[in-house]
């Protein structure tokens, strides 16, 4: 029988609470020896509906979407350094499409037994939109997912 929380999908999205659960996946990483896999994922979903709904021209929506991407890339970079300055090591992967869909997608991929995802706080600027991304991750996961909010995170962290 495979042990629990020994394959971790983590949720990045460029928030605060996005890297809290980074921090709280490292945590149960080093008491757990979980796998971790950190995703994120270029919403190209959104992007498209604001290209049919004229918001954004064709170019607007290609240069709207490279940009996520290289910002995508600079999050998951800062994910690693985070995990190397306490010595581990993650793996990241870079998606596009729906965010809920390719989070379920990547963790039946990687075989995970677990989604580990932010929580959400009134300063967000997407916070609408990542409400509704964790609801449908929680929704549709076959697995279990640890939502991570409150100082917790951060003290584990350090405690490493």
């Amino acid at each position: 029988m495979k042990r629990p929380l020994s394959n971790l999908i983590v949720v990045v999205n460029g928030s605060e609470v996005s890297i809290a659960a980074v921090k709280y996946a490292l945590a149960l990483k080093r008491h757990m020896g979980s796998r971790i896999v950190a995703v994120y994922v270029v919403d190209t979903v959104t992007i498209k509906q604001l290209a049919l709904s004229r918001i954004f021209v064709e170019d607007e929506s290609v240069e709207y979407e490279h940009s996520l991407e290289e910002t995508g890339k600079r999050y998951l970079a800062l994910v690693s350094e985070i995990a190397a300055a306490k010595h581990m090591r993650v793996e990241t992967w870079l998606r596009k499409g729906s965010i809920s869909g390719e989070i379920i997608k990547a963790a039946e991929e990687s075989g995970s037994d677990c989604i580990v995802v932010g929580g959400w706080n009134g300063d967000s600027r997407y916070r609408d939109i990542l409400i509704e991304a964790n609801r449908d991750i929680v929704r549709s996961a076959s697995c279990p997912v640890i939502v991570v909010k409150g100082p917790e995170a951060e003290t584990v962290y350090s405690a490493l």
